[in-house]
């Protein structure tokens, strides 16, 4: 498999349907066929070589919301030799200049709403900030260079690293997960693979693109498979509900955390019928309820429950065409995809029985080389080849897959992938508190939000309150304990680990 196998599906759709849809930003009503993105992309990356140099490796940073521009810079990264980094712009400034100064970015893109965000996030890195609203497309008009490609030797291998998209780290620190040209090449294959995807597909993107289900499984995958992508700002369900059914627009397949199609079902004027001209609306990122499945596919809207990682791409999907299966297997995320092999296995490594619980380990091309500059994380993240998601899962006699719990202690709100340990270290930088154990607890509106345990430092007052407010601005907003209880003492095992599962049963009784 050549370099341009991987990184040049735009140029190959280019050449064969020049003038096909490719991309339209749904917020600026901007529109690109095949031809027009294969030479904007070569713009932007013709720009990139300017600045950084060829096959450079250097860091293109992000802090903006979802837009065309976002998939021209990220495609102009690879033509260039250059790494994409989107950074999650809802974080707290002090989480941004973690990132920052993990990954060390040459230049870094914001929105303008960002500009004072982005300075802290930058600072002392010695990185160009940019204004996002003067895209890397327009700015080589600027520079008299509009007319230029990048030349061939800027690539780099398929192999190397070309996107980093940053996770919470279970030690408080992020983690940039490694993602090559090949990894998102394979990942995209399994989404076409798993999910009806055509050259006549219209994908509508929601998902934030500075995860892998925005960018890659709802950006990436269309242009792949040769079809269309429709980029909006950010999820409104009113708003999402109203493009789905709007036949001019023609989306096909749409892509959604669990909690938000439950937002969609219950929504304002919401109809069964406004889904049900999707090929396949698929959910991933939090386990999709088995009554909330039934209830889409019994109103005839295919729904499709997956699973997949940043460290991993799309790895399972439901057999979606068959309406009976899909519906007897509800609750599960269905079978391995293309290119990807999956085991559950015990503590030890060995293979478990069909309905036995244990961990998922995953293997193949799509899964990350590693993590960024965390030889430690490698380590433990990797067995023999396969990459141990540390879910807890379960496989059926028909090879179904089941997740019975997610990684040990995260928990996910509105999407989000929240890390207790990432939450504990930051209240645990309050001088008044001696102890915090931090947990998922039940929410309606957003899956699950955070509770805090704490006990106050001895002859020391502590208040709910003052930890809340310790929080705001240190965290993002959905990282912050939605509650917090001021407590005498934290369940513990004799070595000294905190028994959340007492915890969470504590607060099942508090409500």
């Amino acid at each position: 498999m050549t370099n341009a196998t991987i990184v040049d599906a735009v140029a190959t759709h280019a050449r064969a349907r020049p003038n096909a849809l490719a991309c339209r930003d749904l917020e600026t009503g901007r529109v690109w066929t095949y031809s027009a993105l294969h030479a904007a992309a070569d713009k932007a990356a013709a720009w990139l070589v300017a600045k950084l140099g060829p096959a450079s490796g250097a860091r293109v940073a992000t802090i903006a919301v979802n837009s065309a521009d976002m998939l021209l810079l990220q495609l102009g990264c690879a033509r260039a030799g250059a790494i994409f980094a989107p950074f999650n712009w809802r974080l707290a400034p002090a989480e941004l200049r973690a990132l920052a100064r993990d990954c060390e970015p040459s230049l870094l893109f914001c929105d303008a709403r960002f500009a004072e965000t982005a300075k802290v996030a930058a600072a002392g890195t010695g990185c160009e900030i940019l204004d996002w609203d003067v895209s890397p497309e327009r700015l080589v008009d600027v520079t008299k260079a509009a007319e230029a490609r990048p030349p061939e030797a800027a690539r780099r291998a398929f192999d190397a690293p070309s996107t980093l998209l940053y996770t919470s780290g279970t030690s408080g620190r992020p983690k940039g997960v490694i993602l090559t040209e090949e990894t998102i090449f394979w990942g995209c294959v399994n989404f076409i693979h798993g999910n009806d995807v055509t050259i006549r597909s219209v994908f509508l993107c929601d998902m934030p693109m500075f995860h892998t289900a925005g960018l890659n499984a709802a950006v990436r995958t269309p242009i792949l498979a040769g079809g269309a992508v429709l980029i909006s700002s950010g999820f409104d369900a009113v708003r999402t509900l109203s493009r789905i059914a709007d036949p001019t627009l023609g989306v096909t397949h749409y892509f959604s955390v669990p909690q938000m199609a439950q937002m969609l079902w219950r929504s304002e004027g919401f109809r069964p019928d406004m889904l049900q001209g999707l090929t396949v609306y698929a959910t991933g990122g939090a386990p999709n309820p088995a009554v909330q499945v039934r209830r889409f596919i019994e109103a005839g809207i295919p729904m499709s429950d997956g699973f997949g990682m940043s460290e991993t791409g799309s790895n399972f999907a439901m057999p979606v065409a068959d309406r009976e299966l899909v519906i007897a297997k509800a609750g599960s995320c269905g079978l391995p995809l293309l290119a990807i092999q999956a085991r559950i296995v015990d503590e030890d490594g060995r293979d478990l029985e069909d309905g036995e619980t244990g961990e998922l380990w995953l293997r193949g091309p799509s899964i990350t080389p590693g993590y960024w500059r965390r030889p430690d994380e490698n380590e433990r993240a990797f067995a023999d080849g396969w990459f141990r998601t540390g879910d807890a899962a379960i496989r059926d006699v028909d090879g179904f897959y089941f997740l019975v719990d997610r990684r040990k202690d995260m928990y996910i709100s509105g999407g989000e992938n929240v890390y207790p340990a990432e939450v504990e270290a930051v209240i645990l930088e309050m001088e008044t508190v001696a102890e915090v154990a931090v947990i998922g607890v039940a929410d309606e509106r957003w899956g699950e939000v955070g509770r805090a345990y704490v006990i106050a430092r001895h002859g020391m007052a502590l208040t709910a309150d003052d930890v809340q407010a310790y929080c705001q601005g240190r965290l993002a907003r959905f990282k912050c304990p939605a509650s917090v209880v001021v407590t005498d003492t934290i369940p513990r095992t004799a070595s000294g680990k905190v028994q959340k599962h007492l915890l969470k049963a504590r607060a099942g009784q508090e409500g």
